[in-house]
């Protein structure tokens, strides 16, 4: 069984999406980590991503590979655990430009799908209903009051540098560039399940969506 789950960033859906597959004894996929762990790649190597070509000749020198044990999702980057540095204000200010490179999205979600093969999983991201696997058998869209994700965001960050209202308006501009992107946008496909995060707990969130997998 496939579970996707897509939504902005701070809606609550990593977090939701690991006890959720916790709960139901299944496998968890963050690919946004994928992606933290792509632009690390890049921004370490000096790469110029704004030019697409500098960046399908440099992926052949990238190597991920990712792994759940016992409830623990974790990133490797060329061997090397990234799971710590790709939570960042740095990560999050170049991953949704370096998210819309088709050459980036069409690596990634050969990794993907690849991953998921044969396994009973929860997967999370922003096109994982709409591009990823389009025939999951249950399709979820986590969204919340931007304040509230806002806030969220700034709790999940090893340290603070900026302030609420800036969060705010980096989210802002990440949601804009997720939502108009040509290649894979965040949209809310036909048959998704809408859930609004703002008022529940994670613990609501995680039964809500347990309820209706198990209805």
């Amino acid at each position: 069984m496939i579970i996707a789950i897509d939504g902005p960033a701070g809606s609550g859906k990593s977090t939701t999406a690991k006890l959720l597959a916790e709960k139901l004894n299944f496998v968890y996929l963050d690919t946004g980590s994928m992606y933290r762990a792509v632009t690390l790649f890049l921004l370490d190597n000096k790469i110029d991503f704004s030019i697409e070509k500098n960046v399908k000749t440099v992926l052949d020198n990238f190597k991920i590979h990712i792994e759940y044990r016992k409830g623990i999702f974790s990133v490797f980057l060329n061997k090397k655990n990234v799971s710590q540095l790709i939570r960042n204000s740095r990560i999050d200010k170049s991953v949704s430009n370096i998210s819309k490179i088709k050459a980036v999205r069409k690596r990634m979600i050969e990794i993907q799908r690849s991953f998921s093969q044969n396994q009973n999983i929860v997967i999370e991201g922003r096109d994982i209903a709409s591009n990823v696997f389009p025939n999951a058998d249950f399709k979820f869209f986590i969204d919340a009051d931007i304040k509230i994700r806002a806030k969220r965001r700034l709790e999940q960050k090893l340290s603070n540098t900026i302030t609420l209202s800036e969060m705010i308006e980096e989210i802002k501009k990440r949601d804009e560039i997720d939502s108009n992107r040509l290649v894979a946008p965040l949209l809310k496909v036909d048959g998704v399940i809408e859930i609004d995060t703002t008022n529940l707990s994670i613990k609501d969130q995680v039964h809500k969506l347990y309820k209706i997998i198990n209805n």
